[in-house]
Formats: structure tokens, C-alpha cells, sequence
């Protein structure tokens, strides 16, 4: 009797610790930023190289891959952007037109301009601009076609290619790469990211930029 007693506290000593385990991976553990170890260089050489544009902050660098409509980089810009530059961090947005799927269509004619034109002269004003504007209400007033236009679709496609070459590299890293990915450096030079779809990572994001409140 006293072993069945002793084995019975021992189990529930082990499903307690193991539920506890689960429930600080499910609320902590799982959206923590990775550390990039791998493929430094190459991989800040693909993002410094980019067509990002930012407002041009002089604080610590954010880089943020995304595409127009893509719905949690739009929510990652509306609540997390503000208190980002009031930290004085430099946003650095890459976007990108997403390759046809299958014969259907994932950007329009519109899209590729502005992603071409955003590639080649790195106007904050502009996304701005574009962001105010439902994605299928704008037209890109004023920006060069890029279809027909063989330098302006070798810019788009450089952005495609952008993110073939970091899904590896990233993937070596533990980072499965999804819209938006982030990737900062820390004030101790450790280089970090995340595919950071939930807003369960954010709070991990700015921490490690030093903004507070």
C-alpha cells in the first residue's frame, strides 16, 4: 500500500511538472525570438543589399520582409511601428511581390510597380502613401510600370529571390520563414529573429530593441 502510495505521489508529481513545462512553453517558450548563429554574414549582406526603405532613424536597426496585403505585417505596422520610432528604431521594410502560384496571380500590375520603384529609390513618403490606400484601390499614381519594363521586373524579382535565398539560411537557424520575418540586432551584437505572424512575439521584439511602456 505505502509503495502504490509512494509511485501515486511520484506520478503526480511528474504530470504537474509536466504541465507546468507545457504551459511556459505555450505561453513563453514558443514565441521567443531565435538567435542567429549561422550564416551571418550572408544573411546581413541579403538584407543591408535590399531595397528596404525606413524613416530613417538613427537607433537600432529593424528589418522587416512583408508583402502589401499581407494581414499580420499590416497589424505589425499599425501597433507595433509607433512605439518602434518613438524608440528612435529604424524600420527597415523590404517588400516584396509574390511569385504566381499554380497560373494564379498573387500580386497585381500596381503592386509590382511600387515594389519596383520602392527597390530602386527607397521612398518612406511613398509606402506611406501606398499603406493609406486599400491594396486594390491603388493605382500607383505617378510610378513607372514595371511590367514591360525589363530593369523594373529584374527588381521584382530580386525581391523574390530575396526570399529564396533567406529561407535556408534562416531555416538553419530554426526560423521557418513566414510574413513578416524580423531580424535586429541587441545592444550586445547577438543577431536575432523571428517569424513573428503572432502578436504574442512582440512584446520579445520590443524588449530586445530597448523600448519600454
Amino acid at each position: 500500500m505505502k509503495k502504490f502510495q509512494v509511485w501515486a505521489i511520484l506520478g503526480l508529481v511528474v504530470a504537474l511538472v509536466a504541465v507546468g513545462g507545457y504551459a511556459y512553453w505555450a505561453k513563453e517558450l514558443r514565441w521567443r525570438p531565435k538567435t542567429i548563429t549561422r550564416n551571418q554574414a550572408e544573411i546581413a549582406r541579403i538584407l543591408e543589399t535590399a531595397g528596404w526603405v525606413s524613416p530613417g532613424k538613427t537607433g537600432p536597426k529593424l528589418y522587416m520582409v512583408s508583402f502589401r496585403t499581407c494581414p499580420d505585417c499590416i497589424r505589425f505596422m499599425a501597433e507595433e511601428f509607433p512605439l518602434l520610432h518613438a524608440a528612435n528604431v529604424d524600420t527597415r521594410v523590404i517588400v516584396i511581390a509574390r511569385r504566381d502560384v499554380n497560373g494564379v496571380s498573387k500580386s497585381t500590375p500596381a503592386e509590382r510597380a511600387t515594389v519596383a520603384e520602392l527597390w530602386l529609390n527607397r521612398s518612406w513618403p511613398l509606402m506611406q502613401q501606398w499603406e493609406e490606400v486599400p491594396a486594390e484601390a491603388w493605382t500607383a499614381p505617378g510610378v513607372a510600370a514595371a511590367d514591360g519594363d525589363m530593369a523594373r521586373t529584374a527588381v521584382v524579382e530580386a525581391g523574390r529571390k530575396l526570399v529564396d535565398d533567406l529561407r535556408p539560411l534562416l531555416k538553419a537557424n530554426g526560423i521557418n520563414f513566414a510574413y513578416p520575418t524580423l531580424i535586429w540586432w541587441t545592444k550586445d551584437g547577438k543577431m536575432r529573429g523571428c517569424a513573428c505572424e503572432r502578436r504574442e512575439t512582440y512584446r520579445f521584439v520590443r524588449q530586445e530593441l530597448g523600448v519600454t511602456g
